[in-house]
């Protein structure tokens, strides 16, 4: 689930961005930001999220994760300017930096027979490509039918789903020699 709220939010935003753009009036050049500041910030934090999760945990990264993201994506629903917009979006990737790594590591330490494990890094796989190939659609049917807002709040509740799920059936794991 947290890899199809990261991978959604990526492509749901691109189809968003015209009505966000009219709504906030500004630029191009202003809406390139609300995609570049998450880039640097999920790509700048990605080897130190799954470091710190060897150390301390993973599952309590992965759900500080979750938490990070669904908070990010509800001041990103709210934002009343392109510029908390990119802020709310930087607050977003560090959250959804703790997601990526951290949800292949827990499935390789939770699956530990090679078949089992082939399966649930298929499945990871496969939703990955899904939340891609539905991110569109999504959000053109949020931006048409509720508003662009409306693509940072359908993390809501799948955050706090997938915290839900993950304090009851994830267990905790540290890396035996963290680096």
């Amino acid at each position: 689930m947290s890899l199809l709220i990261v991978s959604l939010d990526t492509t749901v935003l691109n189809v968003a961005l015209p009505s966000i753009r009219k709504d906030l009036h500004t630029t191009v050049a202003g809406m390139q930001w609300t995609i570049d500041a998450y880039t640097l910030v999920i790509a700048s934090l990605l080897m130190l999220a799954g470091s710190t999760a060897d150390r301390i945990g993973r599952r309590r990264v992965f759900k500080t994760g979750l938490v990070v993201f669904t908070i990010g994506s509800a001041l990103c629903s709210v934002a009343p300017s392109l510029e908390l917009l990119v802020v709310f979006r930087m607050v977003q990737a560090v959250g959804g930096s703790m997601l990526n790594p951290v949800a292949m590591s827990i499935i390789t330490n939770t699956f530990t027979e090679p078949r089992e494990r082939a399966r649930a890094i298929g499945i990871w796989g496969g939703v990955v490509g899904i939340s891609m190939a539905a991110g569109p659609l999504i959000g053109g049917l949020l931006v048409e039918t509720v508003g662009w807002r409306a693509i940072f709040l359908i993390n809501v509740p799948v955050g706090i789903t997938a915290f839900i799920l993950t304090w009851r059936y994830v267990p905790e794991s540290r890396a035996a020699k963290p680096r």
